[in-house]
């Protein structure tokens, strides 16, 4: 049974004449009758009784008929669908990113793609780039900013570096302390710091530079993500190393520059390499380039764009 087969028994069914059914479907009445026999050979019985012209439904293509006018709607609604989706009228995109590219750029890219394409759904996710890629891997996300390197073991994964962010510690704006900087990674010996929850890349690196500096970071308060973070150095409980992106909305806070060493982290898009990647997330990772690249210096700040 094909669905051929099936518009053109829906249309003798309609008609009730041969000839006039193969001139509304387009195909020669020879054509359309060997067909409506096809499909009667199939089914091993008459779908019409054919007597001096008249041509009427026997209870086999009584029995048929609502049942191949649903599959066309359904064919019919399928194909629509494709279109609206190929066409991206239609679709899903789920994104995730970390906490500081939610807080800095992320906000108006879904902007400015919801703006280009209203019908296609919005899923996104904030964490830390671990859960990140392990929820790209179990297939929970179809696109993720993440930091680079990659961790985990996961060969499946590919990630195109997009943007290279400067790192700066957050503190008051108010308060004295580091001064307006810059200032060398051992300055940081001795200095309370708020320090963001296992998992995070900037609790490793944060860790990390102090004990290349020589000395083991002193942690005022810790386990906090990155609101929790940014709004205890408000208070004054202490210090954070974070990007300088995410203290633009900030006026509480001030960023002093770190120059020795300078300290960055890249961050890239990821997705699964095995996956011919949806249309609606084509269409997110090229608005999101040409949003990022349409961002003017001041937008940017201490970020630099890959590529």
């Amino acid at each position: 049974m094909q669905i051929q087969q099936l518009t053109y028994f829906v249309a003798v069914a309609r008609t009730r004449h041969f000839t006039q059914a193969a001139e509304e479907s387009g195909v020669s009445q020879p054509s359309l009758s060997k067909q409506i026999r096809v499909l009667e050979n199939s089914l091993g019985t008459a779908l019409f009784a054919r007597e001096r012209g008249d041509v009427r439904l026997t209870p086999a293509g009584e029995a048929l008929l609502p049942h191949a006018q649903e599959i066309l709607i359904e064919v019919d609604e399928g194909l629509r669908a494709v279109r609206e989706v190929s066409g991206l009228q239609r679709g899903r995109v789920r994104v995730g990113a970390t906490p500081s590219m939610w807080e800095g750029i992320m906000a108006d890219a879904l902007v400015a793609f919801r703006s280009a394409y209203p019908g296609i759904e919005l899923e996104v996710t904030e964490g830390g780039s671990r859960l990140l890629t392990r929820d790209l891997g179990r297939g929970a996300l179809d696109l993720a900013l993440v930091i680079v390197p990659l961790r985990g073991d996961d060969p499946d994964l590919v990630a195109t570096p997009l943007l290279r962010e400067r790192l700066v510690v957050a503190g008051p704006a108010d308060g004295s302390g580091l001064g307006p900087g810059p200032i060398r990674v051992r300055d940081l010996e001795g200095v309370p710091l708020v320090m963001f929850r296992e998992g995070y890349d900037l609790r490793d690196t944060t860790t990390n530079a102090c004990l290349d500096a020589g000395f083991e970071p002193t942690m005022a308060i810790e386990g906090g993500e990155m609101n929790a973070v940014l709004r205890f150095v408000e208070a004054g409980l202490g210090y954070a190393v974070v990007p300088s992106m995410v203290l633009a909305s900030r006026p509480g806070l001030r960023a002093t520059p770190i120059a020795s060493p300078e300290l960055t982290r890249t961050i890239a898009l990821a997705h699964r390499r095995t996956l011919a990647m949806p249309l609606a997330s084509q269409a997110f990772r090229d608005q999101l380039v040409e949003h990022l690249h349409g961002l003017a210096a001041d937008q940017l700040g201490d970020v630099d764009l890959i590529g």
